[in-house]
């Protein structure tokens, strides 16, 4: 399956070939170890599952043609995939990193990576003037996030590129594309070097596997992760491929009921009187609505709202019943996470504080439910 294939096509097909020995239509799950060699430095192209398995490959192929991109790289995580991308780099080297990433992404470069030599700055990338001023000659990794976990700011990707291209900036531009995933937008499309995914979210859809992924269309990217897979050994288990496998055949089905929903609920919350901010890119009151209309097709599944008080936070967020309380999003069931305290308790306060996520801030993850049972699910709650 070629990447001219249209999207909703690739999702059910890229990758993936009917099993040679029997036809089967589903790549099979390999549980294997090892492969038998048919002599000394004869193989099949499979010499230990470390280094490849079927059932990873078809994954890393069906994954990388959906981002429009030439090599994909499976990972036991999406923070396994972060860390791969981070170890590509040397001591002394600068990361540009965006100021409202994944808590998880921001504590391993805070608290393990600076150990190794690495530096960083964190900076709204979505503003390009502070951006090109955060560059410096040792910038090697320049890793951001649009939208933005939770606070649901925009990137502008072309935009970043550019500045790069104008400061002579030879670093790798990386986009974690997890919340608006390849069916609302296509970050190598737009000048990225890179995208990585929690594939754990959206990808999978089920809520039932953990997995990461990094994308490229270079070489120098892809063998430097590849030796990674194979040096570190941080790889995604065949199980774990076979479920995002599954989960990737209804992507373009499940993208666009979350998109219709959460766009509904932001609005719906946008027109209550009782909220002291609505956070969603698909609003037009949002400050970077145009440049998200622009980049994206969609505007995904992720509202979150500030209650204003953070007791009435805290009893709403025990209170639902078609919502659940938990980590995670993407999945077909509806979730509401209290960042502060969850996502991102590891970030400073102080910083918290300043990009808006305070105690009154809730995160939806709008699944794919019937929509007015959500709304009246929020309805009770906000009466609590």
């Amino acid at each position: 399956m070629t990447h001219e294939a249209r999207f909703d096509t690739l999702c059910i097909h890229a990758g993936q070939a009917p099993d040679p020995t029997n036809g089967a239509i589903m790549t099979p799950v390999y549980f294997t170890s090892t492969y038998i060699q048919e002599g000394l430095g004869i193989n099949k192209g499979f010499d230990y599952a470390r280094v490849r398995n079927p059932t990873r490959d078809a994954l890393e192929g069906n994954l990388a043609a959906l981002e429009g991109g030439k090599h994909g790289m499976a990972f036991g995580s999406g923070m396994a995939a972060v860390q791969a991308i981070f170890e590509q780099l040397s001591s002394g080297d600068h990361v540009v990193l965006g100021d409202n990433v994944y808590g998880g992404t921001f504590r391993l470069l805070d608290k393990v990576m600076t150990r190794f030599g690495l530096t960083y700055t964190q900076v709204d990338t979505g503003d390009l003037a502070a951006f090109k001023a955060a560059l410096r000659p040792n910038t090697r990794l320049v890793m951001l996030e649009t939208p933005t976990n939770p606070m649901l700011g925009i990137t502008d990707i072309p935009g970043v590129r550019r500045v790069m291209t104008e400061a002579r900036c030879v670093a790798v531009l990386a986009v974690d594309n997890t919340f608006a995933t390849p069916y609302n937008q296509r970050p190598l499309d737009m000048g990225a070097d890179l995208v990585f995914h929690s594939t754990t979210k959206y990808l999978n859809g089920h809520s039932d596997s953990i997995g990461g992924i990094a994308i490229t269309n270079r070489d120098d990217i892809a063998e430097g992760l590849r030796f990674h897979q194979k040096a570190a050994g941080g790889i995604l288990s065949p199980m774990e491929s076979w479920l995002i496998l599954r989960g990737t055949k209804t992507l373009h089905l499940r993208m666009e009921r979350h998109n219709a929903s959460a766009l509904q609920i932001a609005r719906w919350l946008e027109a209550r009187k009782d909220l002291k901010a609505v956070y969603y890119p698909g609003l037009e009151s949002h400050p970077q609505h145009a440049l998200a209309k622009q980049q994206m097709k969609g505007f995904s599944g992720i509202v979150s709202f500030d209650t204003g008080d953070a007791e009435r936070t805290r009893r709403m967020a025990s209170s639902f019943k078609v919502f659940s309380l938990a980590e995670s999003l993407g999945g077909v069931e509806s979730l509401v996470c209290h960042p502060a305290s969850m996502t991102h308790g590891s970030v400073p306060e102080a910083d918290r504080q300043r990009l808006g996520i305070n105690d009154n801030l809730l995160r939806l993850s709008v699944g794919v439910e019937d929509v007015q049972d959500l709304i009246e699910d929020l309805e009770r709650v906000l009466k609590v």
